[in-house]
């Protein structure tokens, strides 16, 4: 038997996030259940549904362990609008997906091809210029790290499917 364990490759996802104008990473092992997760979530007809919506991959911002930590006073059976709470609304939820590629991609690449950004209410992002897709590709996929590009997933991970840019 072989002593060194067979690592799985690296897979990221990546595409461009329509709110900040720049290429942005997730895993691609967990990207679409993300993003399935924050379509159920915005999807939900009602309070109720929603807070009982059980997530494994992003946090559910209207889902409280204890009810009386709960800062939403709608009754289940009222109609829900996710563009209606609080996190959305300041635009904490979903976490900025160009924020990933801080933790996703390699640190010298980060110097090389982006430049960290600041937002006033959401902190720090990697912007990360669309001109730039080709060579950082390029660098990713010669460390052995696969990579593709999905646009609409990307900008799905980024609440663009019920809270478009515009």
């Amino acid at each position: 038997m072989n002593s060194t364990a067979s690592q799985e490759p690296i897979r990221l996802v990546y595409g461009h996030a329509e709110l900040h104008d720049s290429l942005a990473f997730a895993d691609a092992t967990t990207a679409a259940a993300e993003a399935a997760e924050i379509r159920a979530i915005a999807a939900a007809a009602t309070w109720g549904e929603a807070r009982r919506l059980q997530t494994r991959h992003v946090d559910n911002p209207v889902a409280f362990d204890d009810p009386d930590d709960d800062p939403n006073t709608e009754p289940d059976d009222a109609a829900f609008d996710i563009k209606e709470v609080g996190p959305v609304i300041d635009g904490d939820w979903p976490p900025m997906v160009t924020s990933r590629a801080f933790d996703l991609l390699p640190e010298d690449l980060q110097a090389r091809f982006g430049a960290g950004e600041f937002t006033a209410f959401n902190g720090d992002f990697l912007h990360i210029p669309v001109e730039r897709e080709a060579e950082l590709v390029a660098e990713l996929r010669g460390r052995g790290i696969e990579v593709t590009r999905d646009d609409a997933l990307i900008n799905e991970l980024d609440g663009r499917g019920f809270n478009p840019v515009g």
